[in-house]
């Protein structure tokens, strides 16, 4: 089948790749002309494990091409995939629909009767019908338009996208479905369940899956407070409700609140889709406040292990992207609690193996370490924000001998008390009993 992907951001790029490797003609097509010719050299504009191979293995084949012509792109076509950002809108929160309908207005009046046009963008419920509204604005006849949100998690998306929990289709017609189905029908040999659905149906589940694992993240992380404050140990208490089939172990680590590039903007679309439609939700609002609070708590957390005060204090900080696997820097948390860090009159060195290129710009003022060991030279507390495999298996005897101040603030709960402290370290963690902090 013939494809064209609009967008070569992290959902387009790693789904037209995933779909061109299912054996599908993908196209994929994108106005930013440094980004085309990136990918016709063969350099990826995120970084994603697996994802260069895979480009590469079937721009061989002669399956996967890139285009910045929307009318070269979209020829022959039979299904659109619009794949373009949809940030959170300044002041409201709302997800940003321009990129979306721009998108559609050009495709208006390329595409061919009979195409399928299908929503991978995150968009608010609704977005469809103002689709189908574009399209008839500018002369498109007998094209169906179709939701098909994405479910990927950065640093693993290929293997969801081709392992995936569930496909979602939001589609009004028999045509739509259809092309959908044989789209993702190598899918079903991995028994991948799709769920048809109305359309606007799909749009919510995806904010609405999202949200869920946003509360579950923040649950979690105000049971770790309770946990200190009684003495418990919160990775116990998760690994007692994890293995009930009911709560499952996902998402119940607790740690320095979420971010990333969906969690963030999609509980705040939710809400502003509610608040539209008259409802309130107070759970995910709720939600939304615990997450903000919780940077703030991180860097009391440093200060605490500093004795009050980090004001001519050196830290280290280990990992800055939003999660391990990534260069994403999209809402991450290391960006508050280093900022916060820095306005208390602290020195900041850093490190983070893939994401430097991404935080040089948004982090200023701080110094960017080549390895953990160099970035904790000197430094006198050591701070784990971003769980990358390279931090879980330090020399911590050359750790302790780097650093000035011996304090190791672990916000990953990536070690353990004991083999911490054997290594001559002040340790303290997230939710694992009452933490001793100087002076309390």
């Amino acid at each position: 089948m013939r494809i064209a992907m609009i967008g070569t951001g992290y959902v387009g790029l790693v789904s037209g790749a995933c779909f061109a490797d299912f054996g599908h003609r993908v196209c994929c097509v994108d106005k930013n002309s440094s980004k085309i010719d990136g990918l016709h050299r063969g350099i990826m504009p995120i970084w994603e494990p697996g994802l260069d191979g895979l480009v590469k293995s079937n721009v061989d084949r002669g399956r996967l091409t890139f285009t910045t012509d929307t009318v070269e792109g979209v020829k022959d076509a039979e299904a659109v995939f619009i794949a373009v950002g949809t940030p959170a809108r300044r002041g409201d929160g709302h997800a940003d629909l321009t990129y979306v309908f721009e998108a559609v207005r050009e495709l208006a009046k390329v595409i061919k009767p009979g195409t399928v046009i299908v929503t991978k963008s995150t968009v608010p419920v609704g977005t469809g019908d103002k689709i189908e509204a574009i399209l008839r604005e500018e002369g498109a006849t007998d094209v169906s338009v179709a939701s098909n949100p994405e479910f990927l998690r950065e640093g693993a998306a290929i293997a969801d996208f081709k392992h995936p929990d569930r496909i979602v289709v939001g589609a009004e017609d028999d045509r739509a479905q259809n092309v959908l189905r044989e789209i993702y029908r190598p899918l079903f040999l991995n028994r991948a369940p799709i769920l048809i659905t109305g359309r606007r149906t799909a749009e919510l589940t995806k904010y609405a899956a999202n949200a869920f694992l946003a509360v579950k993240i923040s649950f979690i992380n105000e049971i770790a407070d309770l946990c200190e404050a009684v003495d418990a140990d919160v990775q116990d208490v998760a690994r007692g409700i994890g293995l009930d089939n009911r709560i499952g172990p996902k998402f119940l680590h607790a740690g320095p609140g979420y971010g990333g590039s969906c969690f963030p903007k999609d509980t705040l679309a939710l809400l502003q889709t509610a608040d539209e439609a008259g409802v309130d939700q107070r759970i995910v609002r709720t939600t939304v406040g615990v997450n903000d609070d919780r940077k703030q708590q991180m860097v009391e957390r440093v200060q605490k292990a500093l004795g009050g005060d980090v004001s001519g204090k050196r830290v280290a900080v280990l990992g800055l992207a939003f999660k391990p696997n990534t260069d994403d820097m999209r809402d991450a948390p290391s960006i508050p609690i280093v900022k916060a860090l820095l306005d208390r009159g602290a020195t900041v060195s850093a490190f983070d193996p893939v994401a430097r290129h991404q935080a040089e710009p948004l982090l200023p003022g701080i110094e960017f370490a080549d390895d953990a060991y160099a970035a904790a030279k000197g430094a006198d507390a050591l701070v784990i924000v971003t769980e990358w495999d390279e931090f879980r298996a330090l020399d911590l005897d050359r750790v302790a001998a780097s650093l000035n101040g011996k304090i190791l603030v672990d916000l990953r709960n990536v070690y353990d008390r004991a083999d911490a402290e054997q290594a001559g370290l002040t340790y303290y963690s997230i939710g694992r009993g009452k933490p001793a902090f100087p002076g309390a």
